[in-house]
């Protein structure tokens, strides 16, 4: 026994010696993890890590002492929830993974309601579109079945069958996109617990978790201390007579279930459910390399509902950064060898009321009359156009519009000419974007904060989703005409506030250093597959691998 140890231990000096003589030499020391950690925290603009940043000190402290990237970039146009988490985990723009918005119209459907949400599957019958924003959620069935790439956990699972590919978010569509279809386990929040694809059935770890969360969620809950460097956003902002913000700390009668999400303890459950799921699935403690994505829905949820500027915000920062902390001394406990990258799947926009009290007097909402529908009706009167069929179809007042096909082609274009000429001379509107002149477009290059409006709507532009042109509206014009309850502030313009994201990524042992130029979230699944030694083909990817070793190593040459 004694000479098999003095064996071990001189082979054990040889290794480390030949490692040490490598180093020396420059040769490429090779990276990995056995768990990828992927966190999309939604509407976490670059401006609100900027801001709270020095305040940081627990899981956002330590992914700010890694590769920090403050200026990443949603490169696109359509800055919301379903298009940004498509980029993350694809390495591809939205537009060409198909999800060019949230929504968008299909007037070939065959259903009555032809608006398709990204994460539903249209094609089963009896389903229709749902809000996205109700608490019970509309009667469509949750699918990737839109994304038409793969993401980084497909890929690993090609490559090696044994690796896990594990998504959890409060929203279907944060699961989703950044799972994609060959998922192992796949949770999001609905109605009051979290649920998973259509026919599969609640793992006992989350069917657990689901009872806790049942037992308390219509208890009441008292309000959150205010941290001291709050104090200062405790301000009320009236919004209408009947709304008003700026000074709530998240307290919860007894039965007001439906305001959960909309508190920094949405975030908790969700970090539940993803530690539930490490626990259970043994995550990163296989042979082949497994792949957990989170998204956080909180942050999105209070923007909306309170803005980004005020009390509210200012709580939340301070509860995300501690989640997060709960998160990776989990991990650690646990001791996983993990790489964590964090970022967002847009910005936001704080709501006008106060904005216009901070230095923005022309922030606006928009004008109620700024439709599909009033343009629609104002076109078929000054055209004497026969019938009352909508001549307009859009989502929301910005973003694609889609010209009825029960027109003739003649007809059509006349409709389409009227409509660019009346929504183009509307002081709120900033262009208005031909689907032929984008479709004719290469994908852009170059520095992406430089990228023209027609650019940026390139990314998010996909041939058979795409509307017959794209309106974008002006800077600090909010497009919610008369703010309510949960909904006083939003994003999804082409403007920088919404389209740049802070980028963080983490190991043990990562030597911090900061990079200031722009980078794009389409480059976070090369950086990530690099560093596990998988390979995406130049042609598959429209983002680049970021060095994340500051040292003499290249993560990138892995």
């Amino acid at each position: 026994m004694r000479a098999i140890k003095y064996v071990t231990a001189f082979v054990a000096c040889l290794t480390f010696s030949a490692a040490a003589n490598a180093e020396e030499q420059g040769e490429k020391k090779p990276f990995n993890a056995k768990l990828v950690v992927a966190i999309a925290v939604d509407q976490f603009s670059a401006d609100l890590f900027s801001e709270y940043r020095s305040s940081f000190t627990g899981g956002l402290k330590r992914l700010s002492s890694g590769a920090v990237f403050p200026s990443g970039y949603q490169s696109h146009a359509a800055t919301e929830t379903c298009p940004g988490h498509a980029t993350i985990m694809t390495g591809v723009h939205a537009g060409r993974a198909g999800i060019i918005a949230n929504n968008w119209i299909n007037l070939k459907v065959k259903r009555d309601d032809k608006t398709i949400y990204c994460a539903e599957d249209e094609r089963i019958e009896g389903t229709s579109f749902g809000s996205i924003t109700a608490e019970v959620q509309g009667e469509y069935i949750e699918s990737a079945w839109h994304l038409l790439v793969p993401t980084l956990g497909e890929r690993l699972k090609k490559i090696s069958p044994a690796s896990r590919n594990v998504a959890v978010s409060g929203k279907d569509r944060g699961a989703l996109m950044m799972g994609g279809r060959e998922v192992d386990a796949i949770y999001w929040w609905k109605g009051k617990g979290f649920a998973t694809l259509n026919g599969q059935s609640i793992a006992p770890a989350i069917g657990a978790l689901n009872n806790e969360i049942a037992a308390k969620i219509e208890k009441s809950r008292a309000p959150y201390a205010i941290p001291a460097r709050c104090e200062a956003r405790n301000r009320n902002i009236v919004v209408s007579e009947k709304q008003s913000v700026g000074d709530y700390a998240f307290q919860r009668p007894e039965g007001a279930s439906r305001i959960f999400r909309a508190s920094p303890d949405f975030d908790g459950v969700t970090v539940d459910a993803a530690l539930a799921l490490v626990q259970s699935m043994k995550l990163g403690q296989g042979e082949a390399t497994d792949v957990l994505s989170l998204s956080l829905s909180a942050t999105d949820y209070i923007g909306h509902a309170f803005g980004t500027g005020g009390l509210e915000m200012c709580i939340q920062m301070s509860e995300l950064d501690r989640n997060l902390g709960i998160l990776f001394s989990a991990l650690d406990e646990q001791n996983i060898d993990y790489i964590a990258m964090l970022t967002s799947d847009h910005g936001g926009h704080d709501l006008p009321e106060r904005l216009q009290e901070q230095g923005l007097p022309h922030a606006e909402r928009i004008d109620p009359d700024l439709n599909a529908n009033y343009i629609g009706a104002q076109i078929r009167e000054s055209l004497a156009l026969p019938g009352d069929e909508p001549l307009l179809h859009a989502d929301s007042p910005f973003g694609d519009y889609y010209i009825s096909l029960s027109l003739d082609e003649e007809t059509k274009a006349t409709v389409k000419a009227e409509a660019v000429k009346l929504l183009t001379s509307h002081r709120q509107v900033h262009s208005v974007l031909d689907s032929a002149d984008l479709a004719a477009m290469p994908m852009p290059q170059g520095p992406v904060e430089e990228w023209t409006m027609a650019e940026r709507a390139r990314a998010s532009f996909h041939p058979d989703r795409s509307g017959d042109f794209i309106v974008l509206l002006n800077k600090a014009v909010t497009p919610i005409a008369h703010g309510g309850p949960g909904y006083v502030a939003t994003h999804g313009s082409p403007w920088e506030y919404d389209r740049r994201v802070p980028m963080l990524f983490w190991h043990k042992g990562i030597t911090h250093f900061e990079q200031p130029h722009s980078v794009k979230t389409v480059d976070i699944a090369p950086t990530l597959a690099a560093f596990v030694g998988v390979d995406i083909p130049a042609d598959e990817t429209d983002g680049r691998c970021l060095d994340i070793d500051s040292g003499a190593g290249n993560s990138c040459q892995n």
